[in-house]
């Protein structure tokens, strides 16, 4: 390259001026700081490739800039070469002691290693002589989040809002280590005092409003969602939330207007759309809920919460081919998810899909749904279809959780009858005939042949 002559001194932008140099093979002059604003562009854009050209022209033209020096560690930082990171960091760190940037960098190398105490440390050295305390606060506070340890995470971002009472990212860590904590009387208290301090806060009104509805307190919660969006016509969260409250009040009218507002005041959702659509079946009319299930459709067709409800939608009518079409979409977005899959094994139990129903119950308590209920009904699939073998694996799986349960002692009895194990069969018979005999009936029902013998 050969250095370019001043008629290009009239480019505007450093970006430009830089990128057209290395088109003409010239060199041009640019300061330290045009530097690192373009290595800056560079690196947040994700073009790495060419940040490590713009540095390595920018050392040869400001080899001892402090700053473009602190590029290139980051730069060596991206690429995990950790090591020389470090050592540059160190030396560094040897001639300004009190640059905080170079401490940051240093805790930021430690905790891309998982060495976060390594990080929190170094971070507390630099809160000697920082002048951007919110910064290392925030970052401490990080660190400590990784760490689990929600305590002093709390701590950090408490500093953090001392700083800066404006700072709502704080306050949701803040919200986020007290609930975690399960500490909500303490949360509730650290929000009221805040929002004296801070009365037109609609973060602080927001959280307070979700805190007393997860404890069921709905009227306090109403009024503080109303106080956020006092606070901030445009708060979205805040009439989300509203409407959620006003449909737990049994208030569907006005949860839907809530709903609407949404859809006023930004672009439409497939949640207010689905929230409006169940508001309306509560009002008892699904032609309006179904219309507004469509729209959430239209916004989501991956909010598998929509297909869930046009299946729930036409299990109520009794179209169970088309509540299985819908929960079957709704398994193929989540099919981790165990209330669909018991809705698919009892919508399938509706349609005589037995081996189908037996699946979902399977899956269903595969996934975690431990209720006395669904080990019930998938038994009693298992014994209508003869597979006592299964059934027996099952009873003893259920008796886990639920020992010394008439409905299943009389199940044990009639399924070892069936197996032809007469004793173990006996056995349950007058186990369960101690503990309810109300539940003989079911001897009579699934194993007719147990009562003629």
């Amino acid at each position: 390259m050969q250095l370019g002559s001043s008629h290009h001194d009239d480019f505007d932008f450093p970006i430009e001026k830089f990128e057209m140099m290395l088109k003409t093979n010239e060199i041009l002059f640019f300061d330290a700081t045009e530097f690192e604003n373009i290595i800056g562009h560079y690196i947040d854009s994700g073009r790495l490739a060419l940040a490590k050209k713009a540095l390595k022209l920018a050392l040869d033209q400001h080899p001892k800039s402090v700053n473009l020096l602190l590029m290139k560690a980051e730069l060596l930082s991206f690429e995990d070469k950790f090591e020389k990171a470090m050592d540059l960091l160190e030396s560094l760190k040897s001639l300004e002691p009190n640059n905080e940037e170079i401490y940051i960098l240093i805790a930021n190398i430690y905790s891309k290693q998982d060495l976060h105490l390594d990080a929190i440390k170094i971070l507390k050295e630099s809160l000697n002589f920082a002048d951007d305390l919110l910064e290392i606060h925030s970052i401490m506070g990080m660190e400590y989040m990784f760490l689990e340890d929600f305590e002093n995470a709390k701590q950090s971002y408490i500093k953090c809002l001392e700083n800066d009472e404006s700072d709502s990212t704080a306050l949701y860590n803040i919200i986020y280590c007290f609930d975690f904590l399960n500490q909500n009387e303490e949360a509730v208290q650290f929000l009221k005092s805040f929002l004296d301090r801070q009365p037109y806060c609609e973060v602080g009104w927001h959280q307070l409003g979700k805190i007393y509805f997860e404890d069921g307190l709905f009227e306090k919660s109403l009024e503080s969602f109303e106080y956020a969006i006092i606070s901030d016509e445009y708060f979205i969260g805040a009439y989300l939330e509203k409407g959620k409250v006003l449909e737990r009040l049994k208030r569907y009218k006005d949860a839907i207007e809530c709903y609407v507002l949404t859809l006023q005041i930004d672009d439409p959702t497939a949640f207010a759309y689905l929230r409006i659509g169940k508001c309306f079946l509560k009002l008892n009319e699904p032609e309006k809920a179904l219309k507004h299930y469509k729209k959430a459709l239209h916004e989501d067709p991956l909010l598998d919460k929509v297909w869930l409800a046009l299946s729930d939608y036409h299990v109520k009518i009794k179209d169970y081919k088309k509540a299985l079409y819908y929960i079957n979409k709704a398994i193929n977005i989540d099919e981790e998810n165990v209330l669909y899959w018991k809705h698919f094994a009892i919508i399938n139990l509706e349609l005589d899909n037995i081996k189908d129903s037996a699946f979902g119950f399977k899956k269903s308590l595969e996934l975690g749904n431990y209720e006395l209920e669904t080990w019930i009904t998938r038994l009693d699939i298992l014994i209508e279809l003869k597979h006592f073998k299964d059934a027996l694996q099952t009873l003893k799986q259920a008796e886990v959780f639920f020992m010394d349960f008439a409905e299943l002692e009389f199940r044990y009895a009639g399924v070892y009858f069936e197996l032809g194990d007469y004793k173990n069969s006996k056995l349950h018979y007058n186990r369960a005939m101690q503990l309810n005999t109300h539940y003989n009936f079911v001897l009579n029902d699934l194993f007719p042949s147990f009562k003629l013998n």
